[in-house]
């Protein structure tokens, strides 16, 4: 008789609850300027929850979908083939805000780029379970799991950065080291990596305007509060308004054309003016029993192919936001990271639901 499965009731819900605070801030932060751009206060709002039914609609698909599936080669290498077309078929279409992000079919978009998050991360679940295997290659196998591991990453990865979207090539990459490194690679490649990058990663950022003016503000914004430190002061700005309590639900004043992307990168603050402190502290409570119930998720998988996907999953989801959050309070330079599950942008939200499907169904299994 089929053992009956148990959903992860504390996953499934914060992810619900993550969702659904989102999509209040996405209106409360986009109304006015909806209103202004389109004529439509709804207009971001009714898009965004297109993209959350799709989303949890297939989350709920998956996560009936025993996982294992996923573990076949042509399962894997398919969907690492179709991200590679998709990354390289972007730059044969025409410019969205300067950058080849984006597959527009009509009215929607699809970014090419959140989609290699979770190709690399089936992938080297799929490889690492291969080289784990008694009489196989050790992890630490530089010529037959090292490189092979890293290729695919480095070409995915390499083709992020072009678009250009380095932010996102840093998750990427995080996410391979994390996986990497729980496998069992040795801490002396991970630093051997580290510093083989640091050139290439300040000729990235030195030698591009844009992004060295993000450094420079980032380090003393007050320099040109009204150029390129005006961002991320008016996101202190929020922040230090809501106080404990906040100023009350769609009564936050920075989101009236003085912050930047207040429904994406930095919804996040409009949520701390707003809902102050207890808001915020919400919301990074349930990041927090997501990433508990990830993290058990992935120790009680019964299979190394479970554990390292779970890892993946747990890993993309937490980091991005602590780089969004980062970058909101001011920690880190400006990066266009949005937050998961709760700032606007359909392809973000539905590869984050996408991903714990299968979270969810690794945990069932695990159960």
């Amino acid at each position: 008789m089929p053992r009956h499965l148990q959903t992860d009731r504390w996953l499934f819900g914060s992810t619900v609850a993550l969702c659904l605070v989102g999509a209040v801030m996405v209106f409360s932060a986009s109304a006015v300027t909806a209103r202004d751009q389109f004529g439509n206060g709804y207009y971001f709002l009714l898009r965004q929850l297109l993209w959350l039914v799709l989303g949890l609609g297939g989350m709920m698909a998956v996560m009936n979908v025993d996982y294992r599936k996923l573990r076949r080669p042509e399962v894997v290498f398919t969907g690492l083939f179709a991200v590679l077309v998709m990354l390289v078929g972007v730059f044969f279409l025409d410019k969205s805000h300067a950058t080849h992000r984006w597959i527009r079919l009509g009215p929607a978009s699809l970014q090419p780029s959140e989609l290699a998050k979770l190709a690399v991360i089936f992938y080297l679940a799929w490889f690492l379970e291969t080289r784990r295997h008694s009489g196989s290659f050790g992890v630490n196998d530089w010529k037959h799991t090292i490189v092979p591991a890293l290729g695919p990453v480095l070409v995915l990865g390499g083709l992020v950065v072009i678009e250009p979207d380095l932010g996102t090539a840093v998750e990427i990459f995080i996410i391979a080291v994390a996986m990497l490194y729980v496998a069992g690679l040795h801490g002396k490649y991970i630093v051997g990596a580290g510093l083989a990058a640091l050139p290439i990663v300040y000729l990235l950022i030195v030698r591009v305007s844009y992004r060295y003016e993000r450094v420079v503000a980032f380090l003393n914004p007050t320099a040109d509060p009204q150029g390129r430190g005006f961002q991320l002061l008016q996101s202190l700005i929020a922040v230090g308004s809501g106080g404990f309590t906040g100023v009350g639900l769609m009564e936050s004043k920075q989101k009236l054309f003085y912050l930047p992307e207040a429904h994406t990168d930095f919804i996040f603050a409009v949520l701390c003016e707003e809902m102050g402190f207890i808001g915020g502290a919400l919301v990074l409570a349930l990041f927090a029993l997501y990433g508990w119930r990830g993290m058990r998720a992935a120790f009680k998988a019964t299979d190394d192919f479970g554990r390292s996907a779970a890892l993946g999953i747990t890993v993309m989801v937490l980091s991005q936001g602590l780089i969004n959050l980062g970058v909101v309070l001011g920690m880190m330079p400006t990066k266009g990271i949005p937050l998961p599950f709760i700032s606007y942008g359909g392809s973000s939200l539905l590869v984050m639901l996408l991903a714990t499907g299968v979270l969810l169904n690794i945990s069932q299994q695990a159960d």
